[in-house]
């Protein structure tokens, strides 16, 4: 009785990934088929194309600034990525080996910070960058990613709270400062950690898009998501298809980025997860 309700349970869980997968991989599978599908029009009587077609990925690069688009998006994720991460490494770091006076109270206000949503603070990010005449720029892009990304620093705290202390109190017996501790103790054994982060970063950044049109204005200048937005939106006949070619070219870097660094993601994310 008690291993056939076991089966029951198994067989259910098992069912109910699959329906999960299936809502899951459909909509990306129904816009990978569509950016390969002659014509213009999303819609179409069949889920598998008739025929089969690359035009649509050339025209985003002979049409369109797509190569302009897709280096901007880069460049911006990159730098976010890597001064954001550093930045939140940091914030993680002093929150869990230093006692100080308002250090509980710094942390609670980080953390409730964290729980808005960015867009309430657009009005008056936008006003500031005005005043600095940095609008239209990758600098204030990159400015507000990276000053919004310690706001992550939960994670980071609670893994170095799990490292042994044994070993950073050697290091200190030996004469070992807090920078060459963090540089070659904390670091070489948070990869975990700096995957995660790094990911987190790198995605929020390159799929971002209310803030990007927020601030950029000039063609040259867009990011993809701006980019490929501004394409359906400023031609009188939409040309969908190529937008769901834009859009499998958005997911390839960010995919095989979560592909390749499977493993550390996961234990990334278990770890930032147990509190300290």
């Amino acid at each position: 009785m008690l291993k056939t309700k076991k089966r029951v349970q198994l067989t259910l869980s098992y069912l109910a990934l699959i329906i999960i997968a299936i809502f899951c991989l459909y909509p990306a599978i129904w816009v990978i088929l569509a950016s390969l599908r002659p014509g213009t029009s999303l819609y179409s009587e069949t889920l598998i194309p008739t025929k089969i077609t690359f035009d649509h990925y050339l025209r985003l690069f002979t049409a369109f600034p797509f190569a302009q688009w897709y280096f901007n998006t880069i460049k911006i994720a990159v730098i976010s990525m890597i001064c954001g991460t550093i930045s939140t490494l940091i914030t993680g770091y002093i929150f869990s080996t230093f006692r100080f006076t308002g250090r509980k109270n710094i942390m609670n206000s980080l953390l409730v910070l964290g729980l808005f949503p960015g867009f309430m603070s657009m009005i008056a990010i936008y006003i500031l960058l005005t005043q600095m005449n940095l609008l239209n720029t990758h600098f204030a892009i990159i400015i507000v990613y990276v000053a919004g990304a310690p706001l992550g620093f939960l994670f980071a705290k609670n893994f170095f709270d799990t490292m042994p202390k044994g070993i950073i109190e050697a290091a200190r017996i030996d004469g070992a400062g807090h920078m060459l501790i963090f540089l070659k103790i904390i670091l070489p054994l948070s990869k975990p950690l700096i995957v995660y982060t790094s990911l987190m970063a790198f995605n929020a950044a390159f799929t971002d898009f209310i803030f990007a049109k927020l601030v950029l204005r000039s063609p040259e200048k867009k990011t993809l998501a701006v980019g490929l937005f501004d394409m359906l939106g400023e031609n009188t006949a939409p040309e969908f298809t190529v937008f769901a070619a834009g859009c499998v070219m958005i997911a390839v870097p960010v995919t095989l980025l979560f592909i390749f660094m499977q493993r550390y993601l996961i234990e990334g994310i278990t770890a930032g997860a147990d509190k300290g």
